[in-house]
């Protein structure tokens, strides 16, 4: 599959926190009312944000939330370097998705996921990402996601590659059915959130999402074809023509994020197939 490089900001916003492990400090600011543990966060990077804007948002969103903690954001570009961040110290947690937080626990002893986060109450909504000005598959989309959930092929999907897979082991390789003749769709793939959408070591896509794209084209009459790409390109890819489709997660309004973060021009979401919440990995004590 072609590999789409472009040195941008991440299009997914993953939050990523660090702990309340030996390196945490007090926080006290003059004009706060706030007396607690300061704990870093690394973070996917979002669009449209600056670790210092970010860290903002996330004040207003612990305030809410009554966290007796405050995070302090660190970007990178991907779950790989998150991963290698808190496995060298240089954050103590990481925030990802629940699903994949219980899949790289599942296959990695070292880690474990942080009990009782604030902000493990934040959600997200899994959508299909289409260019603005392709109403017309937006529309068949969104047609096809509402027959599998009122059909009952989405919660088997749901629960044959999240809710009930065996988390130790990577998911199976999914078959992607071609028709003869068919429309090709080109939908990006980033390999980089297991068991949700990942890349097998052979290249061959897996996972959930790759098991919602060959029931989407069966059900279309469309060819699918996998393009890996960067987490960070998903925007660009897609506004410039490279893929027709992308996966996202976006959090719902209600968040106190603002309107603009994770939310590039001249895109249009699906209808959601999936939600998930945050949790945060680190460590174990005695690793």
């Amino acid at each position: 599959m072609k590999k789409f490089l472009l040195t941008i900001c991440a299009a997914c916003l993953l939050l990523t926190g660090c702990g309340s492990g030996s390196d945490t400090a007090s926080v006290d600011k003059p004009g706060s009312n706030f007396s607690g543990a300061e704990v870093k966060l690394g973070m996917i990077t979002p669009l449209n944000s600056t670790e210092e804007k970010f860290g903002g948002v996330l004040d207003k969103i612990e305030t809410t939330l009554n966290s007796d903690s405050r995070h302090r954001p660190k970007f990178y570009d991907n779950l790989q370097a998150m991963v290698m961040a808190v496995d060298s110290g240089d954050v103590q947690e990481i925030s990802v998705f629940k699903s994949v937080a219980d899949y790289i626990v599942a296959t990695n002893n070292k880690f474990e996921v942080v009990s009782n986060d604030a902000l493990e109450k934040i959600g997200y909504s899994f959508c299909f990402a289409v260019r603005k000005d392709d109403a017309a598959l937006k529309a068949e989309l969104d047609k096809v996601i509402g027959e599998m959930k009122s059909d009952g092929t989405l919660d088997k999907l749901i629960n044959e590659y999240i809710t009930n897979v065996d988390k130790g082991q990577a998911p199976p390789k999914v078959e992607i059915p071609m028709i003869d003749g068919a429309q090709t769709l080109k939908v990006g793939i980033t390999g980089d959130l297991p068991p949700l959408d990942l890349i097998l070591p052979d290249g061959s896509p897996a996972g959930f999402n790759t098991a919602m794209l060959a029931e989407i084209g069966k059900r279309l009459g469309r060819n699918i074809q996998p393009v890996e790409i960067e987490s960070g390109a998903r925007a660009s890819a897609l506004t410039s023509k490279f893929i027709d489709v992308v996966f996202w997660a976006l959090v719902p309004l209600g968040n106190d994020l603002p309107a603009d973060i994770d939310k590039p021009e001249g895109l249009e979401l699906s209808a959601p197939y999936f939600k998930d919440n945050v949790a945060h990995i680190r460590l174990k004590a005695d690793k």
